[in-house]
């Protein structure tokens, strides 16, 4: 479970380096691709390498223990996360038709996300891949998919379903999708949710999710 303490680092650092930019100490990835990123050690040099990352955009960070705003940039955002994982899926009781979702996908998914707003979510977050979606009459209208890669975890993410067609059940049914392809595939799968979101955090339950620990969610901006 160590994986866990620093995910960005694990994942960026391990199987999802072919998406990442950045040096030995610091590592984001693709700005294209989204804003999470981290450094080897969280050390001052090793943070404001990081930073200096960072053009135009904010770094997210996903620690365990909390971080300080490193030369040259400020922290604009930090909250309390529950990281969660399921060892297995509870079964589900309603199934509806979906897709695979990928490139020729990206921009109903980034308009979807927009609307949304399931989290930081950019026109080559698909890359990520995972992704799996509902339409309906061609309208792209849920999905959910993965995002960070850790060792043998991979996180849910991109959870979502337009406003007019929330209540169907189509969050849950994905999530369950995608987590039984990760443990399929011999991996676990795990997910954040913000420490104050009972509602969230009860339906990640009723999937089979168990808290694990409680991280830290940074955003910093260069100055």
């Amino acid at each position: 479970m160590e994986m866990l303490d620093r995910p960005v680092w694990n994942a960026l650092a391990g199987r999802q380096a072919p998406l990442s930019i950045g040096t030995p100490n610091a590592r984001r990835f693709d700005p294209a691709i989204g804003p999470f990123g981290a450094a080897r050690r969280n050390t001052a040099g090793h943070l404001a390498t990081l930073a200096r990352l960072s053009a135009t955009d904010d770094i997210w960070l996903v620690e365990k223990e909390p971080i300080a705003a490193p030369d040259g940039a400020v922290i604009v955002h930090s909250a309390e996360c529950l990281q969660m994982v399921a060892a297995h899926v509870s079964e589900q009781d309603r199934s509806f038709p979906f897709r695979d979702l990928g490139e020729a996908d990206a921009a109903d998914m980034l308009a979807l996300a927009t609307l949304t707003a399931p989290g930081p979510f950019r026109a080559g977050t698909w890359r990520l891949g995972g992704f799996i979606g509902i339409r309906d009459n061609g309208r792209l209208v849920a999905m959910a998919g993965e995002r960070l890669k850790p060792g043998n975890f991979t996180e849910i993410s991109g959870v979502c379903t337009h406003p007019e067609y929330r209540g169907r059940g189509y969050a849950g049914f994905l999530m369950r999708v995608v987590a039984k392809r990760i443990l399929a595939r011999g991996e676990q799968p795990f997910l954040h949710s913000y420490a104050n979101n009972a509602g969230a955090i009860a339906l990640y339950e009723s999937l089979g999710f168990r808290a694990h620990q409680r991280v830290t969610a940074t955003v910093i901006r260069r100055t």
